[in-house]
């Protein structure tokens, strides 16, 4: 594994798990920004038997957010090559050729809130908060990537207001996918995560590539585009594998990396 400033990446039954570590709360600098950009655009060479990936913070929390330091000395001249380092981190995470599982407990907090929802899918602990406190520090940011999450007007109520809203009451929309005791967390993670690795790698990485493509797709093309995948994978020998192990009854033996 690489030896990264503020991260961790591990990998343990084909499940990555890449561990945010900046001590109080794992607020974000430019340098865990690029270090999270290098994992994620490059997970299958730093854990290359994972079909998932977990990201997880250290500590009580799971991020606070942006570091404000950097703030202070962010001008309109220098804001634009800063704001591109933020944003690529966040691309990464969701154009990651495998799936991502946030695992979130204490605070997600702005530069948190999109770090999560930039994930395929959300588990949270029991008290754990969501906020985008952004309008506080003279900042925009984040209200997009919470609209995967919850519904227009609670992304506008979050964003108008900055308050802190507890997960018990965001679980409700979907977009978490589960809310459990703080001591089952990484347990609940890990064993969705397990859920999903039990599948074709090749038809993993194939459903993260569609669920992307097709998100803002209108029905028809979506669908379209799906189709056009399931004839790709009609030639693979996971695919015919798969069909196999179907009609005779037993686990499919994938061959595929």
């Amino acid at each position: 594994m690489a030896d990264f400033e503020f991260l961790d990446v591990t990998c343990r039954e084909e499940v990555a798990t890449v561990l945010m570590r900046r001590p109080p709360v794992n607020a974000v600098n430019g340098e865990m920004y690029r270090e999270i950009k290098e994992v994620f655009s490059r997970i299958e060479e730093y854990a290359p038997e994972a079909r998932v990936v977990i990201l997880t913070g250290e500590g009580r929390h799971f991020c606070g957010g942006n570091d404000l330091e950097e703030f202070r000395t962010m001008t309109p001249q220098n804001s634009r090559p800063r704001m591109q380092t933020v944003r690529e981190a966040f691309w990464a995470i969701y154009d990651s050729t495998l799936p991502v599982i946030a695992a979130v407990q204490g605070v997600a907090v702005g530069t948190g809130v999109a770090l999560a929802a930039s994930a395929d899918l959300v588990v949270a602990a029991q008290g754990a908060k969501f906020s985008l406190p952004e309008i506080q520090v003279g900042a925009m940011g984040g209200a997009k990537h919470l609209s995967r999450l919850v519904p227009q007007g609670v992304v506008r109520r979050m964003h108008f207001t900055a308050d802190m809203v507890p997960a018990e009451e965001l679980v409700q929309y979907g977009g978490i996918v589960s809310v459990v005791p703080a001591d089952r967390l990484q347990e609940e993670a890990f064993d969705l995560a397990q859920r999903i690795a039990r599948h074709s790698p090749v038809a993993i990485r194939a459903a993260k590539r569609s669920l992307n493509q097709i998100e803002y797709m209108d029905l028809k093309s979506g669908y379209q585009f799906e189709q056009g995948l399931t004839g790709e994978l009609a030639g693979t020998h996971d695919a015919k594998e798969a069909v196999a192990a179907f009609f005779e009854r037993r686990e499919p033996r994938y061959i595929g990396g």
